[in-house]
């Protein structure tokens, strides 16, 4: 299968990217890379990589390895362009998140969204993680879908916890995301409370996603693993 994974010229978030893209890749399925120009490689969130506070809050090792072989290969290196993205090529759409400011270039596109509208409208697997949901908000298609993404307590939570180094960081726009997707009209599922386990490659325990129909969402980087695996078995 191909599936389609819209970035940002920069800032997206390591985990988000590099697992789907990972997993999916050795499932057997292509993964097909789009930034707005299509003129290049997006770069992750660099805070990711080393850490955002005194080293800590960044990606776990194993998907900073992943990362490292994804910008090694080919698809990567070559993105297309947004404009060039034709939504009936593809069987299956990936929106990762991310919170830094270079994020706003993806997940304020009306180019993009017009896409990501049209692919939608076609009833194929779609997943979306932390912030990408909003795209989905944003492209008007969520309304009366059960969804999650990044809740208000996390990023309320991450937000005071770094402010006095990061600033605003990890609020990306005034809004909460997850005040503007139930806004858009989508029935809200937090999931259970969780600040910092992760789930892996062989645990799930600590993971939420929410599936509907051929929509599938997850929170944060926690979920990752879950998130590709559940969006793996909708492509079939």
């Amino acid at each position: 299968m191909r599936v389609l994974m819209p970035l940002p010229d920069r800032d997206f978030d390591v985990t988000e990217v590099a697992v789907p893209w990972r997993l999916l890749t050795d499932a057997g399925h292509e993964v097909v890379f789009a930034t707005e120009r299509g003129d290049g490689p997006a770069q992750a969130d660099p805070l990711l990589l080393t850490g955002v506070l005194f080293g800590q809050l960044g990606a776990e090792d194993e998907p900073k390895r992943f990362y490292s072989q994804l910008v090694e290969s080919a698809a990567y290196r070559a993105p297309i362009a947004w404009e060039a993205i034709d939504p009936t090529a593809y069987d299956g759409l990936v929106l990762p998140g991310g919170h830094a400011p270079g994020m706003r270039q993806y997940l304020g596109a009306s180019s993009l969204q017009d896409k990501v509208a049209a692919f939608w409208a076609l009833e194929r697997p779609v997943g979306a993680i932390c912030h990408g949901p909003l795209v989905l908000a944003r492209a008007g298609v969520l309304a009366g879908r059960r969804t999650t993404c990044l809740p208000k307590y996390m990023e309320r939570s991450a937000f005071y916890l770094t402010a006095w180094r990061r600033g605003r960081y990890y609020r990306t726009y005034p809004d909460y995301v997850q005040d503007e997707v139930v806004a858009a009209g989508a029935t809200f599922e937090r999931g259970p409370v969780e600040l910092s386990r992760r789930g892996t490659a062989t645990d799930d325990t600590p993971a939420f996603v929410v599936r509907d129909e051929n929509y599938v969402s997850a929170r944060w980087p926690g979920d990752a693993y879950l998130f590709t695996r559940t969006f793996a078995g909708l492509l079939g």
